[in-house]
């Protein structure tokens, strides 16, 4: 029998799942919220649920590109784009002079996808499989390149309250050269993992499976040409949404009484982020645990190592400068969750024990936050 092999728009907008093709219907809705002027608080609910479909698209064009140009160039344009939906969110809000938000959202996707995503996988896949294993050479190399990220994290803190008539603009150079220095070693730590010793990295992804989701059927993969055309489309889009999330955030924390803080670094992030929080899941129930904790580990780093560099050039750029001198206490709760995640994943094993350890952790880092004035 003739197999008929059909390419539908769930295939091409990589949205498999109907849930999140029923979703993209948030886009136009949450314009229109905005342009009648409703309130705020649900004007910023409306954008950050259409901001989830877009970002499934993102990542799904990504890797279907990456698939197609060569693991060089392939894996070059995976890490990237691996955290571009929280890139454009924070660009969007720097732009708008959202320092604060910005910073707290860098410190609240680490600890999400450190505490909350790691957790939730392991809490899942443990509850199905009775002790899960991952490369621990890996997960050690990760470990020590979370422990640079605080320790680059803490110094401009430490400079500050060890520092009497300290000039502001020094924390500003010494972030510059910080960031430059990150950069650095990212882009050191890609030849490391994908010319090197890349076969490190190859031995526990052997499945060639796709972060974007499992595809069901006999789909045809869309032609290269197209999947650009959707990752350009969906990207200017998402700047749009961002810009109704950002504009929309300081009025609706108001009227909910939440605090820049709390918003910044629980809410943003788990918008952004639940596209990677279903793909650690997924690849923790399937007993792929190394590619849930590259998932994980490796989103935190791109964050760290990547995305914060570039936002504080960025904003040098735009007119807002932005330094890496976060707030004692994001910086408290960064460190629980590198100390907590690098102390379980240590030994290459994990049971759904540690996985709930993690979601505790998570959850007493959200009340703190939540009651922090």
């Amino acid at each position: 029998m003739k197999t008929i092999v059909k390419l539908d728009l769930g295939s091409l907008l990589g949205l498999a799942n109907p849930v999140l093709l029923w979703m993209l219907w948030f886009v136009p809705v949450c314009f229109l919220a905005e342009w009648r002027g409703i309130d705020p608080l649900w004007v910023f609910l409306l954008a950050g649920l259409a901001i989830v479909p877009l970002a499934a698209m993102i990542a799904h064009a990504t890797e279907h590109i990456a698939g197609s140009v060569g693991p060089g160039l392939g894996g070059l344009l995976n890490a990237t784009f691996g955290n571009a939906t929280e890139m454009v969110i924070a660009i969007v809000a720097l732009s708008q002079g959202l320092v604060d938000v910005v910073k707290a959202s860098i410190t609240g996707t680490i600890i999400a996808n450190l505490l909350l995503a790691l957790g939730a996988g392991m809490l899942l896949g443990g509850l199905k499989h009775t002790e899960q294993t991952f490369q621990s050479n890996v997960a050690r190399i990760n470990a020590s390149s979370l422990i640079l990220a605080l320790v680059v994290m803490l110094t401009p803190s430490a400079i500050h309250y060890t520092s009497r008539g300290l000039n502001p603009t020094h924390i500003n150079h010494f972030s510059l050269v910080a960031a430059g220095l990150l950069l650095a070693f990212y882009v050191l730590s890609l030849l490391f993992s994908m010319k090197t010793h890349r076969h490190l990295y190859e031995a526990g992804n052997e499945s060639g499976e796709a972060l974007a989701g499992p595809v069901h059927g006999e789909a045809v993969k869309p032609p290269i040409a197209k999947q650009v055309w959707v990752l350009l489309a969906t990207s200017v889009a998402l700047v749009f949404v961002s810009e109704v999330l950002v504009s929309s955030v300081e009025s609706a924390i108001k009227t909910v009484g939440l605090t820049p803080l709390f918003t910044g670094v629980i809410l943003i992030p788990l918008f952004g982020g639940v596209v990677e929080y279903i793909a650690v899941i997924s690849f923790a129930r399937k007993n792929k645990m190394d590619l849930a904790v590259s998932v994980a580990m490796g989103s935190s780093l791109q964050i760290a190592l990547f995305v914060a560099p570039v936002l504080v050039f960025a904003g040098q750029l735009m007119g807002q400068p932005m330094n890496l001198e976060f707030e004692p206490f994001e910086l408290m709760t960064v460190a629980m969750a590198v100390v907590v995640t690098n102390s379980i994943s240590g030994d290459g094993r994990c049971n759904w024990l540690e996985g709930m350890l993690l979601l505790v952790t998570y959850g007493v880092v959200a009340a703190a936050f939540y009651f922090h004035p």
